[in-house]
């Protein structure tokens, strides 16, 4: 049950670095802002938030294994 939650924290924290960094990367590349780089930046923030949910799981999951 452990290894679920650390697995759920590490994906969650590595999703949100990166899309943190090709939203960067793509700005810093493209020098404008248009509708595809809206796209891939609402795609991002969707991956984002995916990964802060991975890290709220792992969290409480590792609540519940404690708690066992």
């Amino acid at each position: 049950m452990n290894f679920i939650a650390e697995t759920f924290d590490v994906i969650g924290t590595v999703l949100i670095g990166w899309a943190a960094l090709r939203v960067h990367h793509r700005v810093l590349h493209e020098h404008k802002i248009d509708g595809e780089v809206f796209r891939v930046m609402r795609f991002e923030q969707g991956l984002g938030m995916f990964g802060i949910l991975l890290i709220i799981s792992g969290y409480l999951w590792q609540i519940v294994v404690e708690l066992i």
